[in-house]
């Protein structure tokens, strides 16, 4: 390139790359209001009827306690309190805390991998942490509990609904420990997205294996196993939640600070070695705080499918490769899209029969997708090459060498963002 264009092009870059991120910061903010939105809409919604008015009286109460008994109108009824605020409005909170977590991990597997297909399912993290969780179901949580506590006192004051996440917990870094495994010794000791992303499906199916196996020894146990296969949020409550809550935490701890990590990533190992990282550190925080974060809503959920598959593709559409904004947009998205495959699992079937949601998100999802595939693949192209201007900028060195990079990541839509 002549050097004197050069000068002309960095104005226009920088003006690009404003508009974009005022444009992401605008789907970002609306995405966030829908959320919020979310929380009151969806608690309408269930097979026992509540009128609106008592719905709206009974989160009023639950968000300012007396406002309503004070004067300021009628005191809701105390069964429909009872419905919206212990059993409605924590189903749609876990679903809107599960459905984000799952996004955020697909996005950081998608990222880590360099590959639009890679999800908690791809790598066999999900079947590791429900193979985890079926395992515990089997031998009994009760007495599982009990044999902790006398073999390891330090876990004598652990609940039985405490372990069943630590179940999952180890079943999912088990899987990936596995995956690594199988995939640095196929990549000849180096790691090569291909190999993990195969070793991923052979980990997948041997996970799968094991759990009809399980299923097979224990026939008492099998409609407990189908339950986590299946996912539902039936019967889950704010304990349910509060399970969740550290896991995910440490998740998103691990995660969220690294997105600049990730968009460096997206470069491929050779330009993030240039520009001084430490590529086998980065990836495995990034990989176990994805594992983190899919164990823990597999325990409390279910194995729910296409949300961290669909939703980070969504966000990319519109808003480019950037890990920063995709991060914030898969939360708000992937739980926006639990919360409500939650309502329709709820009200679709008469007489208070549910589907399980992870039925309903893969109805949804799978059609959806292969949608995505047709469009992104009539040209050739796959899923929004990374933005220049979301990578920190480089030597001149690194960054001619960073030039010629592959480009990872493009939106199935086609073109890049």
């Amino acid at each position: 390139m002549d050097n004197a264009t050069v000068p002309r092009s960095v104005p226009q870059q920088a003006r690009t790359g404003a508009a974009r991120q005022r444009r992401a910061l605008r789907i970002i903010l609306l995405a966030a209001l829908c959320w919020a939105a979310t929380v009151v809409l969806a608690c309408l919604f269930g097979p026992f009827r509540i009128p609106v008015d008592d719905v709206l009286r009974a989160l009023a109460e639950l968000a300012l306690p007396g406002a309503l008994t004070g004067g300021a109108g009628p005191a809701p009824d105390a069964t429909h309190m009872l419905v919206v605020t212990r059993i409605r409005l924590a189903r749609v909170c876990l679903a809107l805390l599960a459905g984000g977590g799952l996004a955020v991990a697909g996005t950081v597997f998608q990222g880590v991998l360099r590959n639009p297909l890679a999800d908690p399912f791809t790598l066999g993290v999900s079947g590791g942490a429900a193979f985890g969780a079926s395992l515990a179901l089997t031998l009994g949580i009760g007495p599982l509990t009990a044999w902790l506590a006398m073999h390891l006192p330090a876990l004598a004051g652990l609940s039985p609904q405490a372990l069943l996440p630590l179940a999952a917990l180890a079943g999912a870094l088990a899987s990936l420990g596995a995956v690594l495994l199988l995939g640095g010794a196929a990549g000849g000791g180096a790691f090569r997205r291909e190999t993990v992303v195969l070793a991923g499906v052979v980990v997948s199916t041997v996970l799968s294996a094991l759990v009809s196996l399980v299923k097979a020894l224990d026939e008492e146990s099998v409609s407990s196993i189908v339950f986590w296969i299946m996912g539902s949020l039936q019967g889950r409550g704010w304990t349910h939640a509060a399970v969740l809550l550290p896991w995910l935490a440490l998740g998103l701890l691990l995660v969220l600070p690294r997105f600049r990590e990730l968009d460096i990533l997206a470069l491929g190992d050779v330009q993030a070695r240039q520009l001084g990282m430490d590529t086998a550190r980065v990836r495995l925080q990034l990989l176990v705080g994805a594992s983190l974060i899919t164990a823990g809503c597999v325990a409390v959920s279910g194995v729910i499918g296409f949300v961290g598959l669909v939703v980070p593709h969504l966000a990319r559409m519109r808003l480019g490769a950037a890990h920063g904004p995709l991060l914030a947009a898969g939360w708000f998205g992937g739980g926006m899209l639990l919360a409500w495959a939650d309502v329709l699992a709820r009200t679709l079937l008469p007489g208070g029969a549910e589907l399980p949601v992870g039925v309903v998100t893969a109805l949804l999802g799978g059609p959806f997708f292969c949608l995505l595939l047709v469009r992104g693949g009539g040209d050739g192209r796959g899923p929004a090459t990374l933005p220049a201007d979301h990578v920190p900028a480089p030597s001149p060195d690194v960054a001619s060498a960073a030039a010629s990079g592959p480009s990872p990541i493009r939106t199935p839509a086609g073109g890049a963002e």
